[in-house]
C-alpha cells in the first residue's frame, strides 16, 4: 500500500503543470500547486488553545523527505516531542501562554517556526482541519474504514498541511428498527440501543470504539464522533435526547476530540410556536455537559443556521455552527451562494467561533440525496480552485468528506496548497470582507497577522472575465509585492492597483505584502 501511494504521489510532485490562467476548459483538470521541496517545510499554526492539565495531543505537520527530525525549544513541562514522528504528546501545564519554536531538520535543510501554546481553556483557535466519513459513506462506515483513512491521511501527506481531525458521522450506533433510511435492507446496524444502565450501544461495525481512537492517536491524529440532541439521529440512529451527561461522559473515555453535534429529530422535540430560546435549549445541555469533562473536546454545532446560531453559538461551548444547509451533488452549483452568505456572517468569526458553511466535497463522495457510493464530483476544475479559496479566505473549517481511498492528484492539489491553508489558519482568525464588483463578480479581502493582506478574485460567470482592484477599495497604499498563492509564484511590485483576467467559475488569490 506505501509503495503505491509513495509513487502516487512523486507523480504529484514531479509532473505539476503551472496552467495559464484562462486557456483550460473548466472541465480541465490541471495542477497549479507546485510539489513540495525535499527540504522541511514546516505547516503548523502559529496558535494552538487547549486546557489545563488536559491529555496533549499534536503531530507537527511537515512537508519534506523523510526522515526528518524534529525539535521543540522551550516546550513547557509535562509535554514530551517524539523527535522522529513530530508527535507531541503529554499533560497539557497550568494555565498561561507558552511560546515554543519548532524545528525540522533532514539532510535537505532546516525549517523553524513559531508555535504558541494558549492553556486558556479555548479550543480551535484556527478553524478545524481534518476528514469526515459522511458524504463517503454514510450507512457503510465501519471501524476498519475509520482505520484505513487514519493510515491515508498519513500516506497522501494531508496531515503533513495540518489536517487532524478522523470524524466519525452518523451510523456509528444502533438503528432504529423501523429505520426507512437504512439502504440495501442491512440488518447489521440493529439491536438494542442501550444498555441497562443507561450507557450507549455501538452497532457491530464498531467493536471497541476505544481501541480505534487510540489507533487513530498513535499516528498523531485526532477522532471524532457524532450525535444528535433528538431521540434519533438524522438517518435514525441513537441520539442523546435524554441522556446528554451520559454520552458526553462515555465519548471522553472512549479518547474522541471533536462532537459533532446535528439538529436532526429534535424537530419533534421543540415545540410548535419555536423561539431562539428553544433552539438555544439543547446546545447549550451538552455544551455544558463537555464543560464538566476532563478533556478537550472540540464542539460542532450542526443545525444548519436556524435562529441566527452565529450570534449565540459560542455562549454555549460552540466551537463552530453550520450557516446553512448540507452541501452535497445537489449544491455544487451554489457554493458562491452559500460562501457569500457564511461571509455575511464575518463579524461573529473569530478564534475558537468559526462560521461553517459546511465540508469540502470534491473528489469522490457519494450524492447527499441518494447516499450512495462514491462518484467522481462534475464540479469543474476551476470551480474546485475557488471553492477551497472561499472557505481559506472565510476562516470555515476545512473538513473534507471525500473518499480517500480514490483520491487522485488533483484534489490533492486543491486540498494540500500550503499557502492557501495559511491564509485559513492565520491566527488573527478574519473572515475576508466580501466587496462586490457586480453580481457575477466580487473580491474578498483579509488582513492576516503578519501585517499582509490576501485579496481574492472571484468570477461566477460562465465565461472568462477581468477583474481589477484598486489599493483604495481594500484599504492597502503604496508599492506591493504580489505573490500568486495557487502557483506559489512571485509576480513582481504593483502601485495603486491589480489586474488578472479570471476564468469561468475561477479565481485568483494573491497575497499583498508593502514595499518600504
Amino acid at each position: 500500500m506505501k509503495n503505491s501511494v509513495f509513487a502516487f504521489l512523486l507523480i504529484l510532485f514531479t509532473n505539476t503543470v503551472h496552467a495559464q490562467q484562462g486557456n483550460k476548459g473548466s472541465s480541465d483538470y490541471f495542477i497549479l500547486t507546485p510539489g513540495p521541496a525535499n527540504s522541511p517545510r514546516l505547516n503548523n499554526a502559529l496558535v494552538y488553545g487547549c486546557g489545563p492539565a488536559r491529555d496533549f495531543l499534536y503531530r507537527i505537520p511537515c512537508q519534506g523527505k523523510r526522515p526528518i527530525k524534529f525539535s521543540a525549544s522551550e516546550l513547557p513541562a509535562g509535554l514530551k516531542l517524539d523527535e522522529n514522528t513530530g508527535i507531541i504528546t503529554g499533560l497539557s501545564p497550568q494555565k498561561g501562554t507558552y511560546d515554543v519554536i519548532l524545528k525540522a531538520k533532514n539532510k535537505y535543510g532546516v525549517s523553524s517556526k513559531k508555535f504558541q501554546i494558549k492553556v486558556e481553556g479555548k479550543l480551535a483557535l484556527t478553524p478545524p482541519m481534518g476528514w469526515s466519513s459522511w458524504y463517503a459513506y454514510y450507512d457503510r462506515i465501519t471501524d476498519k474504514i475509520i482505520r484505513q483513512t487514519t493510515d491515508l491521511m498519513i500516506e497522501t501527506g494531508m496531515a503533513d498541511l495540518g489536517y487532524s481531525y478522523v470524524n466519525l458521522d452518523d451510523c456509528w450506533a444502533i438503528s432504529a428498527p423501523n429505520n426507512k433510511m437504512m439502504l440495501l435492507g442491512d440488518t447489521t446496524r440493529y439491536g438494542i440501543a442501550r444498555k441497562n444502565d443507561g450507557s450507549i450501544n455501538t452497532n457491530r461495525h464498531f467493536p471497541d470504539m476505544k481501541s480505534m481512537t487510540t489507533y487513530i492517536h498513535s499516528k498523531g491524529l485526532k477522532a471524532g464522533i457524532y450525535s444528535s440532541p433528538g431521540p434519533q439521529t438524522c438517518m435514525n440512529f441513537e441520539g442523546s435526547y435524554k441522556h446528554e451527561a451520559q454520552d458526553a461522559k462515555q465519548f471522553a473515555e472512549w479518547g474522541f476530540d471533536f462532537l459533532k453535534y446535528d439538529w436532526c429529530s429534535y424537530w419533534n422535540i421543540i415545540p410548535q410556536t419555536r423561539t431562539t430560546a428553544d433552539f438555544i435549549k439543547p446546545y447549550a445541555q451538552m455544551g455544558q455537559e463537555l464543560n464538566r469533562i476532563n478533556r478537550d473536546i472540540i464542539y460542532s454545532l450542526c443545525q444548519y443556521g436556524h435562529a441566527d446560531v452565529w450570534k449565540w453559538g459560542a455562549s454555549v461551548g460552540g466551537n463552530s455552527w453550520r450557516t446553512a444547509g448540507d452541501l452535497g451533488f445537489k449544491e455544487l452549483d451554489k457554493v458562491f451562494d452559500i460562501a457569500l452568505r457564511n461571509a455575511s456572517f464575518g463579524k461573529y468569526n473569530k478564534p475558537g467561533e468559526w462560521n461553517d458553511p459546511d465540508y469540502i466535497s470534491i473528489g469522490y463522495f457519494g450524492g447527499n440525496l441518494t447516499r450512495g457510493y462514491p462518484e467522481k464530483t462534475k464540479m469543474p476544475a476551476w470551480l474546485q480552485y475557488s471553492y477551497m479559496s472561499l472557505w481559506s479566505m472565510m476562516a470555515s473549517p476545512i473538513i473534507y468528506s471525500g473518499d480517500l481511498t480514490q483520491i487522485d492528484e488533483f484534489t490533492l492539489n486543491v486540498l494540500c496548497n500550503p499557502e492557501i491553508i495559511e491564509i485559513n489558519q492565520d491566527p488573527l482568525g478574519q473572515c475576508g470582507k466580501v466587496i462586490m464588483h457586480s453580481d457575477k463578480q466580487f473580491i474578498m479581502v483579509k488582513e492576516l497577522s503578519d501585517g499582509t493582506r490576501a485579496v481574492a478574485l472571484f468570477n461566477r460567470e460562465h465565461t472568462p472575465v477581468k477583474i481589477s482592484t484598486r489599493w483604495n477599495e481594500i484599504g492597502a497604499d503604496g508599492k506591493q509585492k504580489l505573490r500568486d498563492v495557487w502557483r506559489q509564484k512571485d509576480l513582481g511590485a504593483f502601485t495603486d492597483a491589480f489586474e488578472w483576467d479570471i476564468p469561468a467559475q475561477g479565481c485568483m488569490v494573491v497575497k499583498l505584502t508593502p514595499i518600504k
